[in-house]
Formats: structure tokens, C-alpha cells, sequence
């Protein structure tokens, strides 16, 4: 069965830093993508990231680069999301989730919440001002 268990989230203030942490069972590595997602109350669920182990890790929104980073421990089959300067619009869930991916899936969906099966139940982040 697979399981994504999100951590890490809490109350910070503006300019703090988090370290989200993505724990996934279940399933091997080497043939998933797992993707972070946020979302923010009345607004659609955005896709930040994904990694695959055969193609790293990639910030998918441009102006958070530089702000936020994602790394992979495979040996613990754990993604992280680390965010610097946080800001009250980062207030958000985030959730991260992972699919099976095959060649021909290709890049273009990896930031979309419809292309993911599986999703952890996610991990408040609240940004104060």
C-alpha cells in the first residue's frame, strides 16, 4: 500500500524557515515521481515540485527559487521541502504525492494535481505577519 506522510509544518513568523519532510512507503523509488503541492484557502491546489530519481529534483515555480528547495534521501524514502523567507501568501497545506511514472508520461504534467494517485493528507504551514 502507499502511504506519503507529511511533517514539518507549523506557525512562523514572516522571514522563518521550514523544513517539510515527505515520508513514502509502499512503493520503489526509482519508478515514482513525487511531487509538493500547497494550497491556500479558496484557491486551487499549486504544484511547487517534483522529484524523480532518475531526473532530481526541480523547483516548478519560478519565483520561488531561491526561497525554496527540495532534496531526496532515498535510502530513507524521504523528500524535503526546505523553504527560506517565508511569507504570509506561503500560508497554505502542503501535501506532498506521487505517481508511477513511465518515459512516455513525459515532464509536462509533474506539477499537476490530476496526474498524481496518491497524496498524503498534508501539513499546515502558517505564515504570520
Amino acid at each position: 500500500e502507499v502511504q506519503l506522510v507529511e511533517s514539518g509544518g507549523a506557525l512562523v513568523q514572516t522571514g522563518g524557515s521550514l523544513r517539510l519532510s515527505c515520508k513514502a512507503s509502499g512503493f520503489d523509488f526509482d519508478d515514482y515521481v513525487i511531487g509538493w503541492f500547497r494550497q491556500a484557502p479558496g484557491k486551487e491546489r499549486e504544484g511547487i515540485s517534483y522529484s524523480m530519481r532518475s531526473d532530481g529534483d526541480t523547483i516548478g515555480i519560478d519565483s520561488l527559487k531561491g526561497r525554496f528547495t527540495i532534496s531526496s534521501d532515498y535510502a530513507k524514502n524521504t523528500v524535503y521541502l526546505q523553504m527560506v523567507g517565508l511569507k504570509p501568501e506561503d500560508t497554505a497545506v502542503y501535501y506532498c504525492a506521487a505517481r508511477h511514472h513511465a518515459l512516455e508520461d513525459g515532464l509536462g504534467s509533474l506539477l499537476e494535481a490530476w496526474y498524481y494517485e496518491h497524496w498524503g493528507r498534508g501539513t499546515q504551514v502558517t505564515v504570520s505577519s
